[in-house]
């Protein structure tokens, strides 16, 4: 029962917003008593805060399943895309701005436990793309892998990218093709176009 509670939680959470969804929603749509659900997540924080680690910990698990699968280094970025804004719903930015302005501690937690994965992540598709020529060789891995970081972190910002006016979606790969334009050699710059005839 704790899992079927922590699945349909992060699925309403996602979808309406952390701020939105309370415990009698919850309880409602699983018909299921808010006693049952206390009994097992002393709190609504308590569900939020497991709610954002097991979405965290199966989205790591499947970028490290990406990863292994040995693509180039810009398809590999393409897909981990693909994969995130999938497991998030298209990575609506409501939840996100209400777990920030509403879960601060939360948001913050998370936010570091991303940087340390995505940070590695990163500097590792950095040397792979100098590796096979698709990026520049004197890019600078560290402060690449913060800028991009920063950016992805910067674009889920409702009140910077409001998604009325900038669907989540366009946004997001606007910025991974500015990223890797910013970096790829006249190779990568072919590969990366190929992939966004691919991808239109």
């Amino acid at each position: 029962m704790k899992d079927q509670i922590l699945q349909k939680a992060t699925d309403m959470f996602l979808t309406l917003g952390f701020k939105s969804v309370t415990m009698d929603d919850i309880a409602s749509e699983m018909g299921i008593s808010k006693k049952t659900i206390y009994q097992h997540y002393s709190s609504k924080d308590a569900l939020v805060k497991a709610s954002t680690t097991n979405l965290f910990e199966t989205i790591s698990c499947g970028i490290d399943e990406i990863i292994l699968s040995n693509k180039n280094p810009i398809e590999e970025l393409f897909s981990i895309k693909e994969f995130v804004m999938k497991n998030l719903k298209d990575e609506n930015t409501s939840p996100i701005y209400q777990l920030q302005k509403y879960y601060p501690k939360i948001h913050k937690s998370l936010t570091l436990k991303q940087f340390e994965k995505m940070g590695c992540c990163v500097i590792d598709n950095l040397q792979k793309g100098i590796d096979l020529g698709l990026f520049r060789n004197e890019i600078n891995k560290e402060l690449i892998s913060r800028f991009y970081f920063a950016g992805m972190t910067s674009i889920k910002d409702a009140e910077i990218f409001n998604p009325e006016i900038f669907k989540s979606k366009v946004v997001q790969s606007t910025y991974l093709e500015y990223h890797l334009r910013a970096i790829c050699t006249p190779k990568g710059i072919n590969k990366l176009e190929q992939l966004l005839k691919t991808n239109s």
